[in-house]
């Protein structure tokens, strides 16, 4: 298992047909990749490449959005793989806010993108 820390934009959008898609083709206008993504209802969880510019598309966008500290752990791909990183950081009282992730067909590693109550004491945990 690998980690990092990273900085995910947080994004509110509006709950209506065809928001998510103009948000994305602005990005993709602005030549910025999206390397994971987790949309829950009204919000987006958006990790880019180049984390500035998309923060000034989006700020010159209107969008309102926040940056956020989280963490992006790469896994074996296995069954439970994930079940062992979150029961231990939940065995150290860290709760775990939300968890979206991407999967690959050809590798054998997965990638979970964790936003967690205490970063500091997760990342601990984990080099433990």
């Amino acid at each position: 298992m690998e980690f990092e820390r990273i900085t995910e934009i947080f994004v509110i959008l509006e709950n209506k047909p065809s928001v998510l898609g103009e948000l994305l083709n602005q990005l993709a206008e602005n030549e910025i990749n999206v390397e994971a993504i987790g949309v829950f209802q009204d919000t987006a969880k958006l990790y880019v490449h180049n984390l500035n510019k998309a923060v000034k598309v989006l700020n010159k966008l209107n969008y309102t959005t926040e940056l956020r500290d989280v963490l992006l752990v790469h896994l074996e791909n296995r069954p439970g793989a994930l079940a062992e990183v979150t029961t231990k950081i939940g065995d150290e009282g860290i709760n775990i806010e939300y968890c979206y992730g991407t999967l690959s067909r050809k590798g054998d590693m997965v990638s979970v993108i964790l936003d967690v109550s205490n970063i500091e004491r997760a990342i601990k945990v984990l080099q433990s």
